[in-house]
Order: C-alpha cells, then structure tokens, then sequence
C-alpha cells in the first residue's frame, strides 16, 4: 500500500523521513535508555536482578546450562547473561584486572555493578531493538510515516524506558514477539512455508523468555485465517509453525523436559493468588489498573486516546491490522487482566503495538487535511504529543537517580557507629565496605550474616529453598522460632507497609514485624517524592541509641 503523504524531497520536514529520520529516533531511543542505567549501583534496587544475575553467575561457576529456575521461564536471558559475564570476566582476566575467574568472581559480589552495568546496557539494546522493530512493522503496515511516528512514540515511552534498564525477561521477550509479528504480516501476504518457520521459530524463543509471550500465536492464527479467507487454506503450514515454536522452545531450553520437577514447582511459586503491593481486582479493575497506570502514565492523555482510536481506524493496511495485530493484542490485555496479580511491566509487550496504534490513527488525521497542511500538521502534531512524554520520561529517570534506600543509606553513614548490626531487607550492596555487621532475613534460615553469606557465594537454589513459598525475602518470612537472629542496632525496614495495606491477608507476616520492631524507637521515614525521588517508603528502627539524644526525622528528599 503507497503513503499517501508527499516524499521528502517535497516536505520541509526531510529530517523526519527516511534513514536520517529514523538514525536520529534510534539515537534518541539510545540515548534515553543508556541515561541512567546505572542507577542505584551497587546497590540492587529491583527485586529480580539479583535473581537473574546470580543464577547466570552460578551456571558459569558449576559449570551448568541448567538454570534450575523456570518461572518465566527466563532461559534466553539466562544464556544471554552468562555471554556478558563470561566476556567481562574473560576481559578482566586477559587485561590483568583479575587474577582468575574466581577472583573476578569475588569481586562481583563485592561490587555487583561490575556485571550489572554491562548486564542492563544488554537490555538497553534489547529496547532499542524494539523501537526499530517497531519502525519496520509500521512501515509494512502503513509506509515510512506510520514506521517513523510509531517509532518515535515508543523512543520516549516512559515504562518502556525502565524495562529497558532492568536485568529482565520482559523487553527480550517483547523482541522475539516483534519479530514474529514480522513473519505473521509476511504470511498475511504471501502465505509462504518460511515465513510460517520463521514465526514459529520466533514465537518459541519468545516463549523461552517468558511464558505469557506464547499469546504471540494468536497473530499466526490470524495471518492464517487471513490467507483463508482470500481462498488460500494452509493448515498444514499453520500446524508446521506450530511444531517449529515448540520444537524451538525445547531445543533452547531442554531442562524444561529434563529438570521437569523444578518447571513444576517454579510455575506453582509464579501462579501465587497473592503478592503484597501487587494482587490484583478482578478483570474489569485490572483492566481500569493498566489503563489509567502504566498506560496513560507512559503515553499521555494524547497517546491514549490515540492508541485507543488507531486500534480500529486508521492509515495503512486495515486488513491485515485487523486480522494480525489487533486479535493478539486483544488477547495479551485479556490474559494479563484476568490473572490474580497485575505488574506494570506486564504491559511492555504490548507498548509497541500501542505506538503503532498512535501512529495510524495520527496519520489518518492528517490524511483529512490537503498535502501542503498535512506537510505541516503531522509532524508539528507529533512534536506535541511527544513533548509530555519526554517531561514524564525525565522526571521519573530523575526519580530512579534518588532512591529512598541510598537516602537511608546515607543516612546510617552519618548516624550508625562503627560496629553497629544493621538488618537491611535489600541488597544494600552500597553499605558493605562500611564498619558495621550487616543482616539479612532469609526466611527458614533466619537471619545471616552479609559478609558470611557472600563469603560462600549465593546460591539461587539456596534462596529459593530458604524462603518458605514467599512471594519476597524479607523480614515478614523469616521462621518465627529464629527471629531472634535478627536483633540488631538498626533495622532498615522496606516491605512492612506493602503488608499492612492489606493486613487481612499478611497477618503472620505483620506479626513478625511487629514482635522484631517492638521497642525500637523510629529514627527515619523516607518517602518518595514524584519528579524527585522514588523508591518504597523506608523505615529506620533504632534499638540500642548511640546517642542519648535525637530527634525523629520525616524525610522526602535530602
């Protein structure tokens, strides 16, 4: 299908179409996602990076390439991860920084940014990735103006930005479905058997990297049943990438069959009905969650309508749209909707194809008005739509830069003397070189000493085999009959409020806060501030006071 709009060689607005319109989008993407990668090194502010980063270092270590963790299932990300570890270690050594492998190895759990940083511009690319697959979908469906806009759009998505930072499974995942879009609009076309291959092939890896991005099938059905009804059955070619995704998905990941006790047992852990801070409402309100959360919280009142338009109208091929892309994209928001619990970063997959949505129905816009006007109109309409996005994208990046736990880190450097027992539920990795014996809860274990800990490496099976079916490793599940372990000077305390929003359902949880907590004296409460910090709000309990006198402190920022 042509593009309605002039070439650019008739338009003032040559940087926007074309390869220098499209380097300058991915540029911006880069930039945008490399600013602030580094945030909260070393400390370990998400919950699942260590839990990635330690089972890719304990894979090199054995040596194994059984994870023995499949709850996402994660298997992709696994054996990209070790790739970045082994090439910074190998670095390491052959440049003398490390003596071996086991040095280096040392040094990581002294300093994990010396993986993690390379670990999170792996995902950088990931994400950047995205936005030119984002292009090329758009382009197929709609010519260079809908591939530029959607691109551009998905450039500054603020969530899809901090996925892109985050040692996850989300953004890859989001990669392969892209891809195997690609192959599903190509079998739309021209119903070839490679293209049914290659769609099966990418829809595996997908599902390889998490297990909700099997939904990616529906756009397969859809090409398929799109090819029958312009008279072309092929059932055959459909059952095909139907056997090449699973054929995929074992091939990449063989322990799923052989270490099937584990795949069990892990799936059972991620099917948990409840998450502090994450259960959700049902589907309607899960619904309402995801629209008026990460949503209109990433693309702006503009781009919400948008997307919510260009989902039934708009420039570009509306068939195939229709039978390919808006299908699955129906589906993926039914089935993360429905399910008990409901993340913001469930919704990363369907981000790109929001873009595009916003593309076509901005380009279908313009279409209504005469060519020298739409010359004009389009990209002065995309600037305006893009500038509240930038400003959400930086006041949160600015936010990540000043998390509440390195204020109350800060903090303890002033106040805690040498010497003190400070229990942390976070890995505080920012506060190990300082003088003091550091604590952390690991539920059947009660609560262990830091240095102790890493001096024998963590293990991942060790944590999962520790932490009592809870859903976080923290105080509220370490065995009641060793909560006495975790007596110290000073407690950071991070997870008890997500409890008590709802105290029906975490009651033994808040009542080993409430047993360990009592009698402390509250020094600090550190809250997030929108556009200037964020982070949970943070608690700092005193036990044994280094000085007779002080005053409690309310903090949002300092």
């Amino acid at each position: 299908m042509t593009d309605p709009m002039p070439t650019a060689r008739n338009s003032p607005w040559k940087v926007l179409t074309g390869p220098a319109g499209l380097c300058l989008i991915l540029l911006v993407a880069a930039l945008l996602r490399i600013d602030g990668a580094g945030f909260g090194l070393p400390a370990l502010n998400d919950p699942d990076e260590p839990l990635f980063m330690a089972t890719a270092l304990e894979m090199l270590t054995k040596p194994t390439l059984n994870p023995g963790w499949f709850g996402h299932p994660g298997t992709i990300t696994f054996y990209s991860l070790m790739l970045v570890v082994s090439l910074v270690g190998g670095l390491g050594v052959l440049t003398g920084r490390f003596a071996d492998f086991d040095a280096f190895a040392a040094a990581v759990y002294a300093d994990p940014g010396i993986i993690f940083l390379p670990a999170r511009l792996l995902m950088v690319a990931f994400g950047v990735a995205c936005v030119w697959m984002t292009w090329r979908l758009g382009k197929r469906l709609g010519g260079d103006r809908v591939g530029l806009v959607a691109a551009a759009i998905l450039a500054v998505n603020a969530v899809h930005i901090e996925y892109s930072q985050i040692i996850r499974t989300d953004v890859q995942a989001s990669l392969f479905m892209l891809l195997c879009v690609q192959s599903a609009l190509a079998i739309a076309q021209d119903g070839r058997r490679r293209d049914y291959l290659f769609a099966g092939l990418f829809a595996g890896l997908a599902c390889a990297t998490k297990w909700p991005a099997a939904v990616i099938g529906v756009a397969i059905i859809g090409a398929a049943l799109y090819r029958r009804r312009h008279g072309a059955a092929q059932w055959r070619q459909l059952a095909l990438s139907g056997l090449a995704a699973i054929a995929t998905l074992f091939l990449v990941s063989p322990f799923l069959l052989i270490d099937h006790a584990t795949l069990l047992q892990n799936l059972s852990g991620e099917a948990r009905p409840l998450h502090p801070g994450a259960t959700g409402g049902g589907l309607f309100a899960n619904l309402g969650w995801y629209v008026a959360g990460p949503l209109f919280s990433s693309l702006g009142v503009g781009g919400l309508l948008l997307a919510g338009a260009g989902m039934a109208w708009g420039a570009g091929d509306r068939r195939r749209w229709t039978w390919v892309i808006l299908p699955f994209c129906l589906t993926f928001l039914f089935v993360i909707a429905v399910q008990s619990l409901r993340w913001e970063r469930w919704i990363v997959p369907l981000l790109p194809f929001a873009a595009l949505a916003a593309a076509r129905a901005l380009c279908a816009m313009a279409d209504w008005l005469p060519a020298p006007r739409a010359r004009v109109a389009l990209p002065a309409a995309l600037v305006l739509l893009l500038i509240p996005m930038v400003v959400a994208e930086r006041i949160e990046a600015a936010g990540r830069r000043h998390d509440t736990r390195q204020l109350a880190s800060a903090w303890l450097r002033e106040h805690a003397p040498p010497g003190s027992r400070i229990l942390i539920e976070h890995p505080a990795f920012d506060l190990l070189q300082e003088p003091w014996r550091l604590l952390f809860p690991m539920g059947s274990a009660g609560c262990v000493d830091v240095d102790d800990m890493l001096a024998g490496r963590i293990s991942q099976s060790d944590v999962e085999g520790r932490r009592q079916g809870g859903a976080i490793v923290d105080i509220g599940h370490v065995d009641m009959a060793l909560l006495g372990s975790c007596r110290a000077d000073f407690a950071v305390v991070t997870n008890h409020l997500r409890y008590r929003a709802d105290p029906a359902h975490y009651r033994e949880e808040l009542r080993r806060y409430d047993e360990l907590l009592a009698g402390g004296r509250l020094r600090l409460t550190v809250r997030p501030v929108p556009g200037v910090s964020s982070g949970p709000e943070v608690h700092i309990v005193e036990f044994a006071p280094a000085k007779p006198s002080g005053q409690i402190r309310t903090i949002a920022y300092d």
